[in-house]
Parts: structure tokens; C-alpha cells; sequence
């Protein structure tokens, strides 16, 4: 049996004295905090409004033994046999923690005691007949039960600590050093309260150390310490191994255009925030990005994490499926649990086509439509701050399920860039690489250049728009040479996009696109854009190039114009 717990003191103590007065005989908490879970049992043991009958607290370690209220331990109980019979022979109230007891019930690689599951269950009958209220808790960073005891132990799920938990720690070591003088803080009460949140995720000993870090590196603690919290928070994600995090140092300044699509992430930035809970406000659940490829869709995934401030984690779906029957489903849990522990945070899943596409084929014996429920009725369930950002190019290929509503807060369109996207994206990838003045010689970056340049890679997508210019500073840099406005117009010319190779599958996105999705790219830009991209001409010519043809056959842009 297990018994949930929001995670706050309140309900966690109020749970556990009801369980201790209804002498539930063994109770379960697995957690890797043992110094914050005695704290808790200590409290509620001595509190006679919450639990009425007042009882010792006995502590048992397999390298101490059975160790009482005044510090006295007794060497011949370390045996866990002979700590049993102690406690059955116990003629007060009390609550005797098990430390690490799990090692006697096998699992791990370990083989199970049974002479000690068989006194456990001996005991059960004179625990629960003993006059005075006895009862035992078995603490432990792992969960092993034994199937001989499953019915008979409670399982207690001891959260990891709240935000009101994490605030107070910060707060007091605030109001240390301060006292001292050594630490300089410039942190305003909602930067305290985006440091705490952080931190969230994290073992009170973590955060503490996370906040002594930050303060001790520069000797002052501000808003940009947030890095040192996420540093910490990196290290539980590795332990995962299906989780990856992910350092991204761009900005929304680096991602050309999509201004509609930036426009709906800055509205909802600090929605996790206690502030938002004024206006009623629910987390926002995360947003679906499908379009043509190579136009930015996992660059502004990246970029919202640099924005919001947030831990970056990205979910490899094939690291999600495993050979062993019921493993998969494990790693999903797993895969989900943990973002959970550390949120707030931003859950990228990069191509979800390619994980869930199959999900009804039935040729894994049902495996990929389980894991595939698993995560549909966890998106929609979810209250944890978790921002699931999703990124796909065969639309066609998801199941029609994922994109109910409910699921994502809205399902953006990107389409290949209009010209003035383009002119951004030039401007961006231009300004970043050309600076150094030998490079640059007589080269001016005008306005007029980038709006020809524009003007002439008509129908390139953001990625193929990256790489002419990297090809343009090849070309000079072949013949060691400054950069000219000709290197630019010979890699255009060089370039076959794929508004052209793959002409059917960006129409077939658009139909699709032009129902379902919202136009990642606003109306103005849409309006200020006269021709329709990529004319159909064979494929055997790049646009801007003199031999390609008109055409007459032209793409309907996708997404419905809605202006965030």
C-alpha cells in the first residue's frame, strides 16, 4: 500500500501521526534525507495535540545498534534479530526507526534474510495487541520489500523539501551573513524567490551547499547565481542516464524571426512564479513546434531556457525502450519522476515523431503504445511545473491523440522564413562571425546588403541560411583574402534548398499547418512578404540563380495568423 504525500511539512506530519495513531505497524520511508526524516518522526513524536500519547524514539543503525532517547546505545542489539526481539519485549509507547534495513530483504544483488522476514511477521500479532502503541519505521535512500511483508508494511512517500522549506534555508543564510558583513546581497524578494525555486529538486544538505557556492565564488549573492543552483541540479539529471541536461547558451536575440512564437514564451516567462497565482494562473503545460526543417525549431527549444531562466532537459526517447519486459515503462517513470524533483524546469523532446510514431503497430508486444499512455495521461494530468517543448517535422507521423487539446497549450507553425526573417537570420549569423578586421576589410554589413542578400536567398531555410555564410568565409578563407559581398552571392547561387528537394512534404506540412497550427511568424511579417516561396522549377536550379525558371505553381503559407 502506498500513501501519497504533497511534499509540505503540514500534511507529511499530519500523515504520519494519523498512521501512528492508528498503530499501523510498519510504515516505509524511502529517502536519501535521514537526518530530515528523524526530524519530522522526533516532532510529531512529542506533540500531544497531533499524536496524544507521547512516545520515545528509538534509533537502530547495524553499527550501533538499538540507541535511545538519552544517546545510549546497546551493542547487543546490532544484530537485527536481537533488535527485533528488543523492540517486541518494549514495554513503553515509542517509534523505533530501522535505519538501512532494507539490506535483510534481498534485492541488489542480495539475498534475503528470511529468518528475519519470518520474525517480522511473527511480531505484527503482539505489536498491534501491546497496550502501550508501538511502532516501527524503516527508513532508506532504496525501496525493498520483501513479498512476504507487502501487505503488511505501509508505504510513506517523504517528498523532497518544499519551496517554503528551501526559502526558509536561503532566507536564514541571507540574514547570517549579512549579520557578518562578508557577503554582499543584492537580490530583490522576487530574485529570492527564483534563487529558492531553483533549488527546488534538491536535498536540503544540496541546497545549502548550492547557496554557500554561490555566495562564496564572487563574494556576493545575486539573480545570476541561478547558474550555480542549475550546476548542482546537473548532477541528478546524470545519474539518470536517460535524462540529458542541457547547457544552452543562446538567446532569443540569436533566433532570427518567429517573432509570434517569442511573443507567447515572453508572455508566460515567470508564470511558475507565486506572483502569477494572483491572477488565477495555472503553469503553462508546453508547447508542440512542427514546421520545415532546418527553420529553428530546436534552436528557440534551447533558447527558452536562457530566457526563463530554467534547467534545460532533453528526453532521448530511445534511450526510454529497453530489451527487459517492463523496463521501458520504468525509464518513462523514471524519466519523469525526475524532471518532476527538480522542476520548475523545461522538458525538450526533439523529433517526437520519430519516438512515438509507431506506437499502434503492436510489433513490440504492445510496449511503445504503453509508454506512449504513460506519457499522454501524464501531459494531461501533470500540476508540476514542468514546460514540455516538443519539436517534430513529419506531423503526419503522431498520433492524433498527442495533439488534442489539453495536452499542449497551443501548437506552433514555422514556416520557411519570410524575407524579412531572412534579413534577421543573415544579420545574426553575419554579426557573429565576421569580427575580426582582417576578415571584414573593406565589407560593410549594410542595411541594403542584408536586404539584397534577402532578397535573393528566397525560399532558404534558417540552418541553409547559416551554412552560405559559413561557405561565403570558406571561399575567402581559402585564398586568404577579406570576406566579399560576391562570396555571399556565389554560396546562394551553390545552394540547392529544400523548398525545392523536398517540394510534396513542405506543401503536405502546410495543409496540414493551415488548420491545426498557429503561424509561428506574425502577420506583419507575413503581409511585408509579397512573393510566395520556393518556386517550383524541377529542382535542378537554386533561387536567386539566373537560369531558374518562374514557375507557376506556388505554396499557400501554413498556420493560422493569430497576433500574440
Amino acid at each position: 500500500m502506498t500513501v501519497p504525500v504533497s511534499g509540505t511539512p503540514s500534511k507529511i506530519r499530519t500523515l504520519l501521526a494519523n498512521l501512528l495513531k492508528a498503530r499501523f505497524p510498519y510504515l516505509y520511508i524511502q529517502t536519501w534525507e535521514e537526518d530530515r526524516a528523524m526530524s519530522v518522526i522526533r516532532s510529531i513524536a512529542q506533540d500531544i495535540p497531533l499524536i496524544k500519547t507521547p512516545r520515545e524514539v528509538l534509533v537502530w543503525r547495524m553499527t550501533t545498534g538499538i540507541v535511545d532517547v538519552s544517546g545510549h546505545s546497546r551493542d547487543d542489539t546490532k544484530q537485527p534479530l536481537k533488535a527485533l526481539e528488543f523492540i517486541e519485549k518494549y514495554d513503553s509507547p515509542c517509534i523505533v526507526v530501522l535505519q538501512d534495513f532494507h539490506i535483510y530483504f534481498g534485492g541488489q544483488g542480495r539475498a534475503a534474510d528470511y529468518q528475519v522476514i519470518r520474525k517480522l511477521r511473527d511480531m505484527l500479532i503482539r505489536i498491534k495487541q501491546n497496550p502501550n502503541p508501538i511502532n516501527v519505521i524503516f527508513t532508506s535512500p532504496f525501496l525493498v520489500l520483501p513479498e512476504e511483508l507487502q501487505k503488511d508494511i505501509t508505504i510513506v512517500d517523504f517528498e523532497l523539501p518544499s519551496f517554503n522549506e528551501i526559502k526558509t534555508v536561503l532566507d536564514e543564510m541571507i540574514a547570517v551573513n549579512e549579520n557578518r558583513g562578508r557577503i554582499q546581497i543584492e537580490v530583490t524578494a522576487e530574485e529570492r524567490e527564483r534563487i529558492a525555486k531553483a533549488a527546488l529538486g534538491l536535498t536540503l544538505s544540496e541546497a545549502e551547499n548550492a547557496f554557500a557556492r554561490a555566495m562564496v565564488e564572487d563574494g556576493q549573492l545575486d539573480i545570476r547565481d541561478v547558474e550555480v543552483i542549475l550546476e548542482e541540479k546537473e548532477q541528478i539529471i546524470k545519474k539518470t542516464g536517460i535524462l540529458e541536461f542541457i547547457r544552452s547558451e543562446l538567446r532569443m536575440e540569436d533566433v532570427g524571426g518567429l517573432e509570434n512564437l517569442k511573443r507567447w514564451l515572453t508572455r508566460r516567462n515567470k508564470s511558475w512564479l507565486d506572483s502569477a497565482s494572483k491572477y488565477g494562473l495555472p503553469s503553462p503545460k508546453g508547447v508542440l513546434i512542427t514546421g520545415v526543417p532546418g527553420c529553428g525549431k530546436s534552436l528557440i527549444s534551447k533558447s527558452i531556457s536562457s530566457m526563463w531562466q530554467l534547467p534545460l532537459l532533453r528526453l532521448d526517447i530511445g534511450k526510454i525502450f529497453s530489451g527487459l519486459v517492463g523496463s521501458s515503462e520504468e525509464n518513462m517513470r523514471k524519466a519523469i519522476k525526475t524532471a518532476e524533483a527538480i522542476s520548475p524546469c523545461i522538458l525538450w523532446i526533439d523529433e517526437i515523431e520519430k519516438g512515438f510514431s509507431a506506437t499502434s503497430s503492436g510489433g513490440d508486444g504492445g510496449t511503445s503504445a504503453r509508454v506512449f499512455a504513460q506519457f499522454l495521461t501524464w501531459m494531461q494530468e501533470k500540476t508540476s511545473q514542468v514546460f514540455v517543448v516538443a519539436t517534430a517535422n513529419n506531423i503526419a507521423g503522431l498520433p492524433p491523440e498527442l495533439m488534442r487539446k489539453g495536452r499542449f497549450d497551443e501548437i506552433f507553425f514555422v514556416d520557411l522564413p519570410t524575407k524579412r526573417e531572412r534579413k534577421e537570420i543573415l544579420k545574426v549569423h553575419m554579426g557573429r562571425r565576421l569580427t575580426h578586421p582582417e576578415v571584414i576589410g573593406d565589407f560593410q554589413l549594410t542595411d541594403e546588403v542584408l536586404d539584397d542578400l534577402a532578397e535573393k536567398c528566397e525560399g532558404f531555410v534558417g540552418a541553409e541560411i547559416e551554412q552560405l555564410v559559413i561557405d561565403a568565409l570558406f571561399e575567402a578563407y581559402a585564398v586568404d583574402r577579406s570576406i566579399r559581398l560576391e562570396d555571399f552571392e556565389r554560396a546562394i547561387i551553390n545552394t540547392v534548398p529544400l523548398s525545392i528537394t523536398q517540394a510534396e512534404q513542405i506543401r503536405a506540412i502546410r495543409e496540414w499547418a493551415n488548420v491545426r497550427a498557429v503561424t509561428a511568424t506574425p502577420k506583419e511579417d507575413l503581409e511585408d512578404y509579397v512573393k510566395e516561396e520556393a518556386v517550383l522549377d524541377g529542382g535542378n536550379s537554386a533561387p536567386g540563380s539566373p537560369d531558374q525558371g518562374d514557375g507557376d505553381v506556388r505554396y499557400k503559407r501554413g498556420g493560422r495568423t493569430i497576433d500574440f
